[in-house]
């Protein structure tokens, strides 16, 4: 009986001595988890950067074009992505009505941006 406490003992100790060994290792695994942790973080935070930029240089793109002819209207302007949009659907011979469909603007809009770009 003695000899199979002095065993769990040393076996035991040994498996102490072992975590202490192995303990390490994981540390390291955590550090290289911490680092890829960062950089992720940075590389996200300058794609959100990159992509802040991009919304700005579109908002700059913002055409004046009011697709009402009347004085009194208080419609918002078309987007210069849309008006452009437009621009090449007319340019590959699609109709007014198509257009209006694909662009989500009635058929007035699609021809004043038309008109105001000099196409028709």
């Amino acid at each position: 009986m003695d000899h199979i406490i002095l065993l769990l003992l040393i076996v035991g100790i040994v498996f102490v001595l072992l975590s202490f060994l192995f303990g390490r290792s994981s540390n390291k695994h955590a550090e290289d988890i911490e680092n890829v942790s960062i950089s992720l973080h940075q590389e996200t935070n300058q794609l959100k950067k990159r992509l802040k930029a991009v919304e700005e240089e579109l908002m700059i793109g913002v055409s004046h074009v009011n697709p009402s002819s009347g004085p009194k209207s208080k419609t918002k302007p078309v987007h210069e992505i849309i008006v452009n949009q437009i621009l090449s659907l007319h340019s590959q011979g699609y109709s007014i009505a198509d257009i209006s469909k694909r662009s989500s603007l009635s058929l007035e809009e699609v021809a004043e941006v038309l008109r105001s770009r000099g196409v028709r």
